[in-house]
C-alpha cells in the first residue's frame, strides 16, 4: 500500500501550512491543489510547495469547485503510483491527529474507503449540525443504507483505484459543495464498503468559509434529485447487495 494526501486549496492559503506540517510527520506524499486561487493566497500556496520536499503542487488556471480540485488530486495520485489517499481541507477544521487511525484502518480494510463523521466543538453553528442529519438522511435514501454515517465531511481515505474507475465511467461527478456526497454515493453504487470513523472538527471565529447558504444548499439538493433518479435506475443492484451483505452478517 502505498498512501498519500490530496489537500484542495481554495482562499485558505493562510491555512495552508499548518495543514501540511502536520502531514508531513506521516512522511508519505503530500498532493495539494490549487483551485484557481487569486495571487495572495497563490503566494502562499507556493512557498508551502518550495518549503516542503514531500509536496507536490498541482495549480489549476481557474477556480472549478472542489470536486474538479480532488478529481485532478486524485488523477496525479494515479500517476505517481498512489493506492490510497487522505482527502483532508486546508482551513484546519480537522483533527490531523486522527490520521493515524485512519491509515490503521485502511491498512487492516484496503479496499474500503475509510470515512470521517464530525465529532463537533462547543462553536459548531447549529445550522451546519441540523442541516448534515437532514442531508445525511438522504444519503440513506439513495444507497438503501445506513453505512454511510456522514457523507459531506471532507476527511476520508480512499482506495485510488476505485475512485480512478468510477470517474472513468462517470464524466460527471458534483464538481463543488455536492462532491463529498456524489463521490461516496457513486462509490458506494459500486459496491465499495464505507467504513466511518469520527474526526473532530472545529469552526475557529475568523475561519474563512466557502459554503454560500442559499445557493450552495439549492446545489446539493440538486444533486440529491439526481441521485435519488440514480438509485432507482440501480434498484435491482442495491436490493441484491443489501441481502448479499446481511447473509454474510449472518
Amino acid at each position: 500500500m502505498k498512501f498519500g494526501f490530496v489537500v484542495p486549496v481554495y482562499n485558505h492559503g493562510v491555512t495552508l501550512e499548518a495543514v501540511v506540517q502536520n502531514l508531513t510527520a506521516y512522511g508519505y506524499p503530500i498532493i495539494v491543489v490549487d483551485d484557481g486561487n487569486d495571487e495572495r493566497n497563490k503566494t502562499f500556496i507556493r512557498a508551502v510547495d518550495k518549503k516542503y520536499d514531500l509536496v507536490t503542487l498541482v495549480e489549476r488556471p481557474k477556480n472549478g469547485g472542489k470536486g474538479k480540485a480532488m478529481c485532478d488530486g486524485v488523477l496525479k495520485a494515479y500517476e505517481m503510483g498512489l493506492t490510497h489517499i487522505l482527502q483532508i481541507d486546508s482551513d484546519g477544521q480537522h483533527d490531523t491527529g486522527r490520521v493515524k487511525r485512519f491509515l490503521e484502518l485502511s491498512e487492516k480494510n484496503p479496499d474500503a474507503v475509510i470515512c470521517g463523521y464530525p465529532e463537533y466543538d462547543k462553536d459548531a453553528p447549529s445550522h451546519r449540525v441540523n442541516g448534515r442529519k437532514i442531508a445525511n438522511s438522504w444519503v440513506h435514501i439513495v444507497t438503501l443504507s445506513t453505512e454511510i454515517v456522514d457523507a459531506l465531511i471532507g476527511f476520508r481515505i480512499y482506495p485510488v483505484l476505485p475512485y480512478y474507475d468510477c470517474l472513468k465511467r462517470h464524466a460527471i461527478i458534483d464538481s463543488r459543495m455536492g462532491y463529498d456526497v456524489d463521490i461516496l454515493v457513486h462509490l458506494s453504487w459500486a459496491g465499495v464498503r464505507i467504513i466511518s470513523e469520527s474526526v473532530k472538527v472545529s469552526y475557529p471565529a475568523d475561519g474563512v468559509s466557502n459554503f454560500r447558504m442559499v445557493r450552495d444548499n439549492l446545489h446539493i439538493a440538486g444533486t440529491y434529485s439526481r441521485l435519488c433518479i440514480g438509485m432507482f435506475l440501480r434498484l435491482p443492484f442495491l436490493l441484491t447487495r443489501n441481502i448479499r451483505r446481511k447473509s454474510i452478517e449472518k
